[in-house]
This record gives C-alpha cells, sequence and structure tokens, in this order.
C-alpha cells in the first residue's frame, strides 16, 4: 500500500506540475482580456437566464438552463468543497485559500468559453442523439489530427470522474460521528453498500432525474452551510480580520507553508480547480445537454458555477477551519475530519449533525452527476449503445471507493482531472475567436 501512495503521489505531482496550473490561470486569464471581461459584464443577464426568463421549451436538449447549471453545480459542490479544501489548507496554509479566489475569478471566463462551444459543436453519438462535451467539441471543431486528444479526454474522464473519494470521505464521516466503536473495514463496506444502493436508485432514471434532485437538495444545502459559516463568523469575530489577513499576507510569503509561493499557488489553484471544474471539462457535458439554440445563453449561465462553488461554498470552509487553527496542530487530521472538528470545537454535536446533512448531500449528488459524466465517456469510447452497462460499474465503484486509502484516491482522481483539462483547454483556446465572435452577434441580436 505504501509503494501504491508513493506511485499516486508522484502522477498528481506530475499532472499537477507548472505546465497546467499556467495552461489553466494562464488560459483564463486569456479568456477574460480576449472578451474584454464579456462575462463579467453580463453577470445580470445570466442569472436572468439562469431565473428561466429565456427558456425554449420546444429546442433541442434534455435540460433548462437552471437543471444543466444544478446538474453541473451537483459535480462541482461535492466533497472537494469540504474535504478538498483542508487538504489544501493543510498542504499550503492560509495562502492557498487566495489562489483558490483566482481560480475561480478566472474560472469565470474558462467556463463561458468552454460551455458556450459544448454547445455550439454538440455532435451526435453513435446511436444518433444528440450530446455535448469537449470530446464533441474536439471531434466536430478540429481536424482530424486533434482525434487523439478526445479520446485522452475520454479515457482520462473514466478515472477522474469516478466516485471513489466522495464514497471514501462520505464513509469517514458517518463511520467516525456515528459509529466510532465498529470494526472500520466491515462498517465500511455496509456504508458502501448502503451508498450504492442509493446512488443506483438514482442513476438508473437518467439525466433528467440526476437534475430534478440536485435542483430540490443542493439550494438547501447551501443555506444550511451558509448559516452554520455566518455563526461561526459572528463567535469568532474578533478573529476574523486577522484570518482573511493571514489569507492574503501567506498567499505571496516564499517561505509559507507548502513549499513557499509556488508550492502554495500550484496547491490552491490545483484545488480551486479541483473543486469549480473550470477548464476541466466535466462541466461542458452538463451544459451541452441544456435545451438551447443559443450557445452564448448556456456560457453565461455556467460562468456562475465558480461564483457559488468556490467563492461562496469553499471560502465557508476555509474560514470555518482557520478560525478554528486545528490545520496546524502537530500530526494534525486532514480532509474531511479536520472539517469536522472545526464546526464541533464551536457547535458541538450540532455542528457534526447539521455537516454530515451537507456532506450527504454534496457527496450524494456529486456521485449522481459523475455517473452522467463518465457514462458519456464510456459511450464516446466504446459506443452509446452499450453506455448502459457503465452503471453497474459505477455502483460497484462506490463501495470500493468505501474501503481504500483517501490518499491513492485522492491522488487518483485529482490525476485523472488534470489530464481531462489539456484537452479541453487546448480546443478551447484553439476555437475562442468563434465563441468571441457568436458572443458579438448574440448581443447584437439581444442588446441587454
Amino acid at each position: 500500500m505504501e509503494q501504491l501512495e508513493a506511485l499516486s503521489e508522484q502522477f498528481v505531482n506530475l499532472v499537477w506540475g507548472t505546465p497546467l496550473i499556467v495552461l489553466l490561470l494562464g488560459g483564463g486569464l486569456f479568456f477574460a482580456i480576449y472578451s474584454r471581461a464579456l462575462p463579467y459584464r453580463h453577470f445580470g443577464h445570466a442569472l436572468g437566464i439562469m431565473l428561466g426568463k429565456h427558456d425554449t421549451p420546444d429546442q433541442p436538449g434534455e435540460l433548462s438552463h437552471a437543471q444543466a447549471l444544478a446538474a453541473a453545480l451537483s459535480g462541482t459542490m461535492g466533497l472537494g468543497n469540504i474535504s478538498g479544501v483542508a487538504l489544501a489548507i493543510v498542504a499550503g496554509g492560509p495562502g492557498a485559500v487566495f489562489w483558490m479566489w483566482v481560480s475561480a475569478l478566472v474560472g469565470i471566463a474558462t467556463k463561458f468559453f468552454t460551455c458556450s462551444l459544448g454547445v455550439m459543436y454538440r455532435g451526435e453519438d453513435s446511436l444518433g442523439q444528440l450530446q455535448g462535451g469537449p470530446m464533441y467539441i474536439i471531434r466536430e471543431a478540429l481536424p482530424r489530427s486533434f482525434y487523439p486528444l478526445a479520446i485522452l479526454f475520454s479515457v482520462a474522464g473514466l478515472v477522474g470522474t469516478l466516485p471513489i473519494f466522495q464514497a471514501n470521505q462520505l464513509t469517514a464521516l458517518i463511520r467516525e460521528s456515528i459509529f466510532p466503536e465498529a470494526d472500520p473495514l466491515l462498517t465500511s463496506v455496509l456504508i458502501g453498500c448502503a451508498m450504492a444502493f442509493t446512488v443506483g436508485l438514482v442513476i438508473f432514471g437518467g439525466l433528467a432525474r440526476v437534475a430534478k434532485v440536485a435542483v430540490a437538495l443542493l439550494p438547501t444545502m447551501v443555506v444550511v452551510y451558509l448559516g452554520m459559516t455566518i455563526y461561526m463568523l459572528v463567535i469568532h469575530a474578533d478573529r476574523v480580520p486577522a484570518v482573511f489577513l493571514s489569507i492574503i499576507t501567506d498567499a505571496f510569503n516564499p517561505q509559507a507553508v507548502g513549499g513557499g509561493l509556488l508550492g502554495v499557488m500550484l496547491v490552491g489553484i490545483s484545488r480551486g480547480a479541483f473543486s469549480n471544474e473550470a477548464g476541466v471539462g466535466t462541466e461542458v457535458m452538463a451544459h451541452g445537454a441544456a435545451r438551447t439554440n443559443e450557445p452564448i445563453r448556456e456560457g453565461l449561465v455556467a460562468m456562475i458555477g465558480p461564483v457559488a462553488d468556490t467563492l461562496i461554498v469553499c471560502t465557508c470552509t476555509a474560514l470555518v477551519i482557520l478560525l478554528a487553527g486545528t490545520w496546524e496542530a502537530p500530526g494534525g487530521l486532514s480532509g474531511i475530519t479536520l472539517t469536522i472538528n472545526a464546526f464541533k470545537a464551536d457547535m458541538g454535536w450540532l455542528g457534526v449533525a447539521l455537516l454530515s446533512f451537507v456532506t450527504l448531500i454534496l457527496s450524494s449528488t456529486t456521485m449522481f452527476t459523475m455517473w452522467y459524466y463518465g457514462a458519456k465517456c464510456f459511450g464516446f469510447l466504446f459506443g452509446a449503445h452499450v453506455q448502459h452497462h457503465y452503471r453497474w460499474f459505477f455502483v460497484v465503484t462506490v463501495v470500493f471507493g468505501a474501503t481504500v486509502s483517501i490518499d491513492v484516491v485522492f491522488n487518483l482522481v485529482s490525476g485523472a482531472y488534470g489530464l481531462m483539462a489539456i484537452p479541453t483547454m487546448t480546443a478551447t483556446l484553439l476555437l475562442s475567436g468563434r465563441v468571441k465572435a457568436a458572443a458579438k452577434d448574440y448581443f447584437h441580436r439581444h442588446p441587454y
């Protein structure tokens, strides 16, 4: 097991190295500048689209704009928002949070470009059904010589969208908060089987059921989590300015935790991208299913994702952990256990119960959506006519994820996520001119 953990760590460090950070951060900055900050200037219009003011039920696609965003958010708002933030702070210190914010801000422009292309270049699968995603963008819009990038995205997607990380962390929460004295392995297996059954009930109903569940659960989760965070901010009001100061100063401190300035940047940006998926490409598959013939409209809706996911939910987790100060304890905790202890210190078992509720929603909705992403990658590689078999494999991996090491799980999924960004960002940069031209045409026809 130690050798496996070492190999997985080498893999994720290789993938999430400086070149990929430059691609994601530099690409996002390019999109923001190249578009003259267009996504940011039309944020109000994006909210109007999300609220249904411009829905077009007679146009091709499976989901409304709000359902597409909810499906995408159910994938991005996962345990990365709870345990991933904790891992980032332990690895990079408070400064990692600042670079997560930077990742989200440039991610707004990235999502606008990638998800506009997701609708602009939808393609038919082997059953003749319309599909969206980076692999279809590459196949439909780029020369045949770029087709290997579509294969790379789909293969990496099969690994990066597996539910093992979510299952692992949810199992840890349930085991430590409800069954602390029980046999760990037996408890993990039983919890994993229960989760697999629940996931199966939803994913066998298809994408429409996943979207309906996400629309019903996510708003409640956000309200509860914001309320918990506000309570923590109020009782620690005297320490809040110091926490924000530490986030900013440590972000540019050459002697910061996590290997200095570059190390903190790598940790923060990689965890931010892992959380909000901007530039990774999974979100393109969800938004590519939107019921619209206006690609720019869906790109505008998609850019709301990084704000809700990273700038709001991830920031809530970071502030609570930093206010509690438990991340600095020698030989301290990591992952979801660190977040649990941060809330438990000031809210007692009520905090644990509420966090369990939030985590249950986050992990469940993420697993539901990750099935859809993995199935689309599977269908692209092997044909849509055999895609339904992927459901069974996905359900089995839930049980597997409940029983394996967190380090191996996180490194495997995070590394595969990084590989997915290479074809996604490459294609988007090459096709960015077409998005800009389409945006100019859209706002000429719809001068809001």
